[in-house]
């Protein structure tokens, strides 16, 4: 798909973490990129991209909650295919739950109405681990996880009522530069203390699937780029590694930085964490799978780098 291609790909939420490094992945690829978000805040592709490939891509500032603006946003740009992304995190759906069905709900439906008005058949979305229950649970434990398993199905429907064929991807534990907020940043805002010298506690304990950002989302984009999606289905992948304690963790970021002081006080999450990313593997080609080791060594370097050129402040990873 990447060859010849002209049309772009809407990326939704790139102010994120992982749209920024979906569209930094889009962006060093070649490939045609516009954003849509309803922020304007573009620090995290900051810490990916130089200055001008920053400003190479277009960037659409809007509600994805307005069904209108997603339909001028596929509409005008002529995109092809989306990598939707767009969504509140745990803690602002349990602050806001009305804002985060509005986003998280609403504006899924909005982007799957836009596919199906304009013709779109290369749509990945963003679901979570946080749809699944946790071990011996029925249903999800958050808000945010009850959102993202409700858009699994309003997927699945799209897909048997108007032939929207989608993939769905649930990642688990993200880490890297540019996780600043979420109710698992606390990981990458450690790593970020140990770099400039101030202690940090991490306020929950635990085995989760800690993956790096790069790679994550490196899956994304090859799901849309070089996955074919099945006609008239929807499909969704867990994206899966080994099982890390937030001890371990805190163990590379020491080996990493020998003067960390992390510290790790709190209960488990309630997040299964025996995903198996079989399914994923046999729909795309193997991807450079990150270690834990390489993935803390890489965002520790990052942050020494961005902090040294005075592009990232201690309060904001």
């Amino acid at each position: 798909m990447t060859a010849g291609r002209n049309r772009p790909v809407l990326v939704t939420g790139a102010a994120g973490c992982i749209g920024a490094w979906v569209v930094a992945n889009l962006v060093r690829r070649g490939i045609a990129t516009v954003v849509l978000d309803r922020s304007d805040d573009r620090r995290r592709l900051r810490l990916l991209l130089d200055e001008e490939e920053v400003a190479s891509v277009p960037w659409i500032t809007g509600d994805i909650a307005d069904g209108p603006v997603v339909d001028t946003a596929v509409d005008k740009t002529d995109a092809d295919a989306i990598i939707h992304l767009a969504a509140l995190q745990v803690p602002f759906c349990k602050a806001d739950p009305a804002a985060g069905a509005r986003v998280n709900v609403v504006g899924h439906v909005n982007v799957f109405e836009a596919a199906r008005r304009y013709g779109i058949r290369r749509l990945v979305y963003a679901s979570s681990v946080a749809a699944l229950p946790a071990d011996g649970a029925v249903y999800p434990s958050t808000l945010y996880g009850v959102y993202k398993a409700a858009d699994e199905g309003i997927a699945r429907i799209y897909a048997q009522d108007c032939g929207v064929p989608s993939i769905g991807l649930r990642p688990h534990t993200v880490y890297g530069p540019g996780r600043d907020q979420g109710l698992t940043a606390a990981p990458t805002l450690a790593m970020l203390a140990a770099v400039a010298g101030r202690p940090y506690r991490i306020p929950f304990s635990g085995a989760l699937l800690f993956q790096y950002a790069g790679e994550v989302a490196e899956i994304f984009v090859r799901c849309c780029i070089d996955g074919e999606p099945e006609p008239n289905r929807s499909q969704v992948f867990d994206i899966a590694c080994a099982r890390i304690t937030v001890e371990e963790i805190v163990s590379a970021i020491c080996r990493a930085v020998p003067t960390a002081a992390v510290t790790v006080d709190g209960a488990a999450l309630p997040f299964p964490a025996g995903q198996d990313d079989g399914p994923l593997r046999q729909l795309i080609e193997p991807w450079a799978e990150v270690g834990l080791d390489e993935g803390v060594r890489r965002t520790i370097a990052r942050f020494r780098e961005l902090l040294d050129r005075g592009l990232l402040r201690v309060d904001a990873a």
